[in-house]
């Protein structure tokens, strides 16, 4: 009970007691935790995290060593917010973890309504294959797997492949949605050549038949290498943020909306010698780091932490907690995602620049 230390003893005892009988008919007084429930901003459990590839690569490979991917299911690292131990969550609404797949095995087929990215973090040639089409997956690749669809995955290469996993877990666990089916057999059925949804849907034009029925982007692969090439296309305009240099959102070309429908995507480009505003958002963001080096301040004042990331590093950032980006030294590409669709489709979603 809320402590009022200027308020008469008894009347104090008389609410509790009044408290203890209404308690034992499944009710409860609003007005004693109103202050914690409607709050003036966020507050998150969510903790700024910092997680450098170099020192965890020997414990991702260790655990190839110790199971295979079959026996796994999914044989993945789960990346926990220092501020959430033990409830396999990155931010309060997404789950992220590094999956190791190495040569010569598969990741047996099964299917979820939990939504999820794959963003290729180290390794070339492997593969996931997504309700009846394989794709090649490579190092900076974005690769979705739409809820309730059928994936495996597979690495005909000869060097390990490793990819971050974001996924909406949580959000779906809140929900009271999660369902899940296992295949058979380790591999799905292969319905459609290589490339063929890029091909469909990845071009600017769509089948003339096409039929929205999924609110999830229907290429299931966007490609680094065109990613790239569109950022340093940008880079000739000049057409710079002040908070996030050239930043791109990944998005369904049947929609114009986002590529996920509860997972926002994005790819971004700070040039060398780059100091980005303050900037805060309702979403936190997970950031994952594809080329070059530079460091970020998280937070204001004395309690500020800078956070110095390299290629394939990770880091998080929780909702309204500011922070400013800075590549002194090179260039840098940075991948990042967060519920942004979900809070923008429920009117919830906002930013602040500088010191607004």
């Amino acid at each position: 009970m809320t402590q009022h230390p200027t308020i008469d003893p008894a009347v104090l005892q008389q609410r509790k007691a009044y408290y203890d009988k209404i308690g034992a008919r499944k009710l409860a007084p609003l007005w004693e935790v109103l202050h914690a429930l409607v709050i003036a901003q966020p507050k998150s459990a969510c903790q700024p995290a910092l997680w450098r590839y170099d020192d965890l690569r020997d414990d991702i490979m260790e655990a190839g060593r110790l199971i295979t991917a079959k026996e796994a299911e999914r044989r993945v690292l789960i990346l926990e917010n220092p501020g959430m131990p033990g409830q396999s969550r990155i931010t309060t609404s997404l789950y992220a973890g590094l999956q190791l797949i190495l040569p010569g095995e598969v990741a047996p087929a099964h299917r979820h309504t939990q939504s999820a990215l794959r963003f290729i973090v180290e390794g070339g040639g492997a593969y996931t294959a997504v309700d009846g089409e394989k794709t090649i997956m490579q190092e900076g690749d974005f690769v979705i797997t739409p809820s309730w669809t059928w994936h495996d995955h597979g690495n005909d290469s000869d060097r390990p492949m490793v990819w971050m996993d974001g996924l909406d877990i949580p959000l779906v666990q809140a929900l009271d949605c999660s369902f899940m089916e296992r295949l058979p057999e380790d591999s799905q059925p292969l319905a459609r050549p290589t490339g063929d949804a890029l091909a469909r849907y990845g071009s600017g034009l769509l089948p003339v038949d096409h039929e929205v029925r999924t609110p999830t982007s229907p290429v299931f692969n966007y490609p680094y290498s065109r990613t790239r090439e569109a950022l340093e296309t940008m880079r000739r305009a000049d057409d710079w943020d002040m908070c996030h240099g050239l930043k791109l959102q990944y998005v369904n070309p049947a929609t114009g909306g986002s590529a996920m429908p509860t997972i926002g995507s994005f790819m971004q480009l700070l040039p060398k010698g780059f100091a980005g505003e303050t900037y805060r958002s309702s979403d936190a963001t997970v950031f994952s780091v594809v080329e070059g080096s530079g460091y970020t301040m998280v937070g204001e004042g004395s309690a500020a932490e800078r956070f110095d990331w390299g290629r394939r590093d990770t880091f998080v950032i929780p909702s309204w907690v500011p922070h400013r980006h800075h590549a002194p030294d090179t260039d840098a590409v940075v991948f990042s995602f967060s519920d942004r669709p979900v809070q923008k489709m429920l009117g919830l979603w906002r930013e602040s620049r500088g010191n607004r």
